[in-house]
């Protein structure tokens, strides 16, 4: 982002995108597109970053008096607080793996009943072999694993092998037919409609909505899902998280996140995994409160988010603004209020 935001001293830079935190770093003025996918798409007029923004999320575009989604998109936390005393689900003590020049230590750590984490930090620090070692595909070479619970895992690359239809995929290993599954997964996910579609010819979007759905829908204590926003688009992301969140909570079970979507995490997440290091080379992990983690990784990479107040999301300051100096000079590089 910031490699394209220099491009624009010289030239004029289109982008498209669908990570809104992203936009709202890059962009000076932003066109909403709407319509039906597959059947047509209209352009919005030119709207400043943040009001085009948060008129996507609310639904309505003032300047055409067009209703473009028939509820609005909001980012006020939907997290219930129970009491701080909760079942222990998962514990790792000190866990280290090599895999050949890559070194990995992952300092200790818990996940509570009913909890989601959100598990973040720049690629190539062992987020994935992390996964993989707490899903059982990895054995780590020190430290363990106690309170063992049965783990669904959807893995970060999805392969979309055979000739079956998704109903048949599902069907496999998930009751498609369940009333709350339908209701709780299928339908916020919008795979209801792609039941009779083959797996080999979905989109990148809609392969990952089935994946998730896929995870979701197995007998498991703790769901643990490797980049699931990867593909969607706003308002599939915003769906997929509040899914994943009412899922956890019906059933009282709890989810591992591990993604790069920082207001995806931000509205899913209780608690924290902050993954630092140099790429390729190195990774350490230590688990901590949402807000300290994610101050700890925006301070590492430079860059200040605030709460929107109309939409709650949270926005990226453009780098040098008065905002940001502000925010920087008192270390708050997540501010919440």
């Amino acid at each position: 982002a910031k490699v394209i935001r220099e491009l624009a001293k010289d030239s004029a830079v289109l982008v498209v995108e669908h990570d809104l935190a992203t936009l709202d770093f890059l962009a000076d003025r932003i066109h909403v597109l709407y319509g039906v996918p597959g059947v047509y798409g209209i352009v919005s007029a030119a709207y400043g970053t943040r009001v085009g923004v948060n008129a996507f999320l609310d639904g309505y575009l003032k300047t055409e008096n067009m209703r473009v989604r028939p509820e609005a998109l909001d980012f006020a936390s939907t997290k219930q607080r129970g009491s701080a005393k909760k079942e222990i689900y998962l514990e790792w003590e000190n866990l280290e793996k090599k895999l050949g020049d890559f070194k990995l230590s992952i300092g200790a750590g818990s996940v509570l009943k009913g909890e989601v984490i959100g598990i973040f930090g720049a690629n190539g620090l062992g987020k994935t072999t992390f996964a993989k070692i707490l899903a059982g595909e990895l054995k780590s070479d020190k430290g363990e694993i106690t309170k063992s619970v049965k783990i669904s895992y959807k893995p970060q690359y999805i392969k979309a092998d055979g000739d079956g239809t998704v109903s048949e995929l599902l069907s496999s290993e998930v009751n498609i037919f369940a009333e709350d599954f339908k209701a709780m997964i299928l339908k916020p996910l919008g795979i209801e409609k792609l039941l009779e579609r083959k797996v080999s010819e979905l989109s990148g979007g809609e392969l990952q909505a089935v994946a998730i759905a896929l995870c979701l829908g197995r007998k498991a204590d703790l769901y643990l899902l490797d980049e699931p926003s990867a593909f969607l688009d706003a308002e599939k992301r915003l769906a997929a998280g509040r899914a994943i969140r009412k899922f956890c909570e019906a059933h009282e079970c709890s989810a591992l996140i591990i993604d790069h979507d920082l207001l995806f995490l931000s509205y899913l997440a209780d608690r924290a995994i902050v993954f630092t290091g140099e790429s390729s080379v190195r990774g350490a992990a230590e688990q901590m409160e949402l807000q300290t983690g994610f101050n700890k990784f925006l301070r590492e990479v430079d860059i200040t988010f605030r709460r929107d107040p109309q939409t709650m999301r949270p926005r990226a300051n453009k780098p040098g603004s008065q905002k940001d100096l502000e925010q920087k000079a008192e270390g708050k590089y997540f501010s919440v209020e």
